[in-house]
């Protein structure tokens, strides 16, 4: 294998025209790769830090200059020479070389490009895609995807107070069909919308983003148009929630300050859930339905309802190993969102994957609400095998190149290609209605 040559950054635009870097790897014998780094709008407190300019007369400080330089230089002497196929070696060396325990003084978005675009160089070296360099074995698995239909939170200028509204095909029997299940609901969603009269301006992930009248109101358009589109709720599609809680929890309670100006305690906010799930069966999964540093509302919720519907812990865990095992020991959620970036290397993100396995819990590939039209996470979610990605609507190009080119994987694998379908969902069978369809 040919070593490291050389590193190039560049301060490139995210999907929200914000700045972000690209890292160019090149090898010793010509071989390049580059990798895109993402950038979150709702983020844990405790995420890799992403390392800004702060210059103001810059992108209003939000420059990522320092970041490049720091690729370039000092992160460039580090790994020249290096063999970018053994990536734990190289993610271990800029892990030290950062010096920190969140990554601050290099920057998260500086690592978690030569880490990304190492990985790729390695898999373009060997003549594969990434998801079989990335891959322990050779079945292959195309993972359910969860489009954001309808957007609200810190997503959308909307009077929703719930972040993402996601539907999911677990009834079609391959990706390519599952995706036109969920396309057609799509666009079934936006004749619904012009219909009342609201709006069909996306948000940052390419939901809608209507003007409704209660959180609720979403899950009843998103019904309709599943029914509108020719499916079954809860059998063909599914409902996927992410509340994004930590945003609307303050002084120990959930205060809905975008619907109806209700505040709720962890108990109440609970009931809520419980409520939602016995009146609509057809939701399947939820995420971040408490807030971050509610450790005792996540006990609670997990005891009462772990059994029964996925629970996703995301800005509690942020991808990191030491946090996702604490949280599995004090018995929180059953299962991860995993972000590249919050971590920042592919060594730390592959080993949170794989304490989920060990322990039963599921996981869930995801993109950022500020991307590029990186695809790797794509690659990611069919190397790892884990059934399940997040990666936005059915429009804007940043979201829909992600979904492209699993269509061009599921081709690649041909007969070898298989779709998660509802499998990743099976491992929670409780006494709710649409457990009929869980089984099938």
């Amino acid at each position: 294998m040919s070593e490291i040559k050389s590193l190039e950054a560049l301060e490139i635009l995210d999907s929200r025209g914000n700045p972000t870097l690209a890292v160019t790897v090149t090898l010793a014998n010509g071989v390049t790769a580059t990798a895109k780094v993402p950038s979150g709008a709702s983020t844990g407190k405790r995420e890799a830090v992403e390392l800004r300019d702060g210059d103001k007369t810059r992108y209003g400080g939000k420059g990522i200059l320092k970041a490049c330089s720091y690729v370039e230089r000092e992160i460039q002497s580090a790994v020249r020479g290096m063999d970018p196929s053994n990536q734990e070696e190289l993610d271990r060396r800029l892990c030290a070389l950062d010096g920190t325990t969140n990554k601050s003084r290099l920057g998260a978005n500086a690592i978690l490009g030569v880490s990304l675009a190492a990985a790729r160089a390695a898999a373009s070296q060997r003549g594969i895609p990434l998801y079989a360099h990335l891959a322990v074995g050779s079945d292959y698995l195309l993972p359910t995807p969860m489009l954001n239909v309808l957007n609200g939170g810190s997503h959308a200028d909307n009077s929703v107070d719930f972040q993402e509204f996601m539907i999911s095909p677990v009834g079609a029997a391959s990706f390519r069909d599952g995706l036109r299940f969920a396309v057609e609901t799509f666009h079934a969603l936006k004749s619904i919308l012009q219909l009342k009269t609201y709006s069909t301006a996306v948000g940052d992930e390419g939901g809608f983003a209507p003007e409704l009248e209660s959180n609720e109101q979403a899950v009843e358009v998103i019904l309709e148009a599943i029914h509108k589109a020719g499916y079954k709720p809860g059998r063909d599609i599914a409902i996927m929630l992410d509340p994004a809680a930590s945003e609307f929890f303050e002084d120990g309670v959930y205060a809905f300050k975008k619907s109806d100006q209700s505040r709720r305690s962890p108990s109440e906010m609970i009931a809520l859930f419980k409520e939602w799930l016995q009146k609509y069966p057809e939701i399947w999964s939820l995420e971040d339905g408490i807030g971050e540093e509610d450790r005792a509302g996540w006990q609670q919720i997990t005891k009462e309802l772990g059994d029964t519907i996925q629970l996703v812990g995301d800005d509690n865990f942020v991808t990191n190993p030491l946090l996702f095992r604490q949280g599995i020991r004090d018995g929180i959620a059953n299962a991860i969102l995993i972000k590249l970036n919050q971590i920042g290397t592919v060594t730390e993100t592959l080993e949170c994957i794989s304490i989920a396995k060990e322990n039963g819990y599921g996981a869930v590939i995801s993109h950022r609400s500020g991307e590029t039209d990186d695809t790797s996470i794509a690659d990611l979610a069919v190397a790892t095998g884990v059934g399940q990605i997040k990666t936005g609507s059915a429009s804007r190009g940043e979201r829909v190149a992600k979904y492209n080119r699993l269509l061009e994987i599921e081709r690649e694998l041909g007969a070898k290609a298989r779709y998660a379908g509802a499998t990743p969902y099976k491992r929670w069978k409780g006494t709710r209605k649409s457990d009929e369809a869980l089984v099938k």
